[in-house]
């Protein structure tokens, strides 16, 4: 495997994740406009981010026979980030449409990614169906959420406020993005998870012969020490 790819591993991906998820989490959260404008421009700005992230972790760190799901999520990113992304098109119902859409993709994706994981011991699958089932949750909420619903409510010695649709599901993206920041980042920060799958694709990806030769050559030096000492 080349430098750059021993150099940015599992670990680097969890974190910037969780950074990313971050971002959007506290740009939603000391926002004090949750329209449908602002809620897609947070949404595409974090799907284009992460999808960059998970193709340079499907290019630099997964073995061959693990990357699709990553390649699937990035590739399901990039249509989520374009279709949100002209400022002309961002309404209530695009909101409601795309992020529910997208929610319940990728949780699927990760969630049956999780799962396969699972059966090869991958330290990661955990991690894998967590967010899957948090982005599968976010998608079902989004469904039941009415994109005209509007409600008046009276906060004493506060006043008159509107709770609509829009900014339930805005605060709800939020609510994600600050749960997956969280989740990421504490297993992003777990060294002997991350660590464990980092070298099990390095021994995955290194050619067979490359790995015969070292161990060849391993033996050949162990013989000669034998050798020395009598």
């Amino acid at each position: 495997m080349s430098a750059p790819a021993r150099a940015f591993t599992m670990r680097h991906v969890q974190l910037l994740r969780a950074l990313f998820a971050a971002i959007a989490a506290l740009m939603i959260t000391f926002s004090s406009d949750h329209s449908s404008p602002v809620g897609l421009s947070v949404f595409s700005g974090f799907v284009f981010v992460t999808a960059l992230v998970q193709v340079l972790a499907a290019w630099l760190v997964l073995p061959e026979g693990s990357r699709w799901s990553y390649v699937l999520l990035a590739a399901l990113g990039v249509i989520a980030g374009m279709a949100t992304g002209i400022p002309a098109w961002r309404s209530d119902d695009l909101f409601f449409v795309v992020v529910s859409a997208w929610a319940l993709l990728s949780g699927g994706i990760e969630l049956l990614a999780g799962f396969r994981a699972r059966r090869t011991a991958d330290p990661l699958a955990r991690d894998a169906v967590t967010v899957g089932a948090f982005g599968i949750l976010l998608g079902i909420v989004l469904l039941l959420i009415p994109a005209g619903f509007i409600q008046e409510y009276t906060i004493d010695k506060a006043g008159t406020f509107l709770l609509s649709g829009i900014i339930l599901g805005v605060g709800m993206f939020g609510g994600y993005a600050a749960i997956v920041a969280v989740f990421l980042g504490i297993a992003g920060l777990t060294p002997k998870r991350a660590d464990a799958v980092g070298t099990a694709a390095t021994d995955d990806a290194q050619p067979v012969g490359d790995r015969v030769t070292a161990s060849g050559t391993d033996q050949s030096a162990a013989s000669a020490e034998r050798g020395g000492e009598r």
